[in-house]
């Protein structure tokens, strides 16, 4: 069994070239890939023959995404709307328009859980980067007023987005890199390939199967260890898996930790029973923003939620180490950690 880790664990099923994979242009051996972009590492495999050059064609386009998106970027149109709150509406460009489209329904689906205007907290906080620090309770309160994805106006006819309040701020770290990994599948397939694993720091997106036949085996991030470390697998194919949890990005003050998801309600970490979610789901888009806002709620309301979408399954797994899953996977998800049992 080949195995090949990636931000979460994929597990690549399959001992070698079999007849069926025999009849398909593919190795075992793939085309890959390597950058850290957007402040993760990055990584794509082509396992189609005679691939290779589709490989620099994706990341220029990541890069050309990754630039317009990120609020950490400057120059980007992302930036642009911000430093034009309350003063006037940016045309943007058809990517950035869409983006921010799909961000704004899913923060009215979440009723503000996830929030793309959360950029004010997310800046206070920093979370992840060398100036992160626990802000004062004045300084959250004189924030909050400021997130309101109703205040957020887009406008379809000139393609311009509006931030009606000045010091508001779009923070879209919660979807940019879903969007980013459905655009790279749509050029994959644009450049007929039919056999490739994307890795956008934890968005794992697998296309077709393995070169075997068999559908790719991806193991499920372990929320309290590093990035690696499993509690179970599943197989899938032509899906995207997207994990969310406490282990990704905290900050430590006074022997308290706080982690990266942000409730733009309190102003704080969302606190509840999860330790992480994995999301799984064709697009990569909603898998990032349903782990969000999945997360935001716990897990029996989160597991009652994302039963509503016929597209979409869910691994929860608890502070008490308990691991619950979606119907659609109870026959397909295995448990391979001993430290964690399946609940009820």
């Amino acid at each position: 069994m080949l195995l090949c880790f990636l931000a979460i664990l994929l597990i690549i099923s399959g001992c070698g070239l079999s007849s069926k994979a025999d009849s398909v242009p593919v190795d075992t051996t793939p085309h890959s890939k390597t950058e850290f972009l957007m402040g993760t590492v990055v990584t794509l495999k082509i396992y189609d023959k005679d691939k290779e050059d589709i490989l620099n064609l994706a990341f220029e386009r990541i890069n050309e995404l990754a630039d317009k998106t990120s609020s950490e970027e400057k120059d980007s149109e992302i930036n642009t709307i911000n430093e034009n709150a309350g003063i006037k509406p940016v045309q943007v460009s058809d990517d950035v328009y869409q983006l921010v489209k799909v961000a704004k329904t899913h923060s009215q689906l979440a009723e503000g859980k996830f929030d793309l205007s959360v950029g004010p907290l997310t800046k206070l906080w920093h979370i992840g980067f060398p100036d992160a620090r626990k802000p004062d309770q004045s300084e959250i309160d004189a924030i909050l007023p400021l997130i309101d994805y109703e205040a957020v106006i887009l406008d379809e006819e000139n393609q311009t987005i509006y931030l009606t309040e000045k010091d508001m701020i779009l923070d879209l770290g919660a979807i940019a890199k879903g969007f980013i990994t459905d655009e790279i599948v749509t050029l994959l397939k644009e450049n007929d390939v039919t056999t490739a694993i994307i890795d956008l720091g934890g968005n794992i997106f697998v296309l077709g199967n393995h070169p075997s036949g068999d559908a790719w085996t991806v193991g499920i991030q372990d929320p309290n260890a590093t990035r690696g470390a499993t509690v179970g697998k599943v197989k899938r194919s032509n899906e995207s898996i997207v994990t969310s949890g406490i282990y990704e990005r905290y900050l430590e003050v006074d022997g308290e930790r706080y982690h990266h998801l942000l409730d733009p309600d309190t102003g704080y970490p969302f606190e509840n029973d999860l330790a992480g979610i994995s999301i799984i789901s064709d697009s990569s888009t909603d898998a990032d923003a349903l782990s969000t806002i999945i997360f935001s709620k716990g897990m029996e309301d989160g597991r009652q939620f994302v039963q509503e979408f016929t597209d979409a399954e869910a691994i929860f797994i608890t502070h008490d180490n308990k691991v619950y899953v979606t119907k659609g996977l109870e026959d397909k998800f295995e448990l391979t950690n001993e430290l964690y049992e399946m609940g009820e």
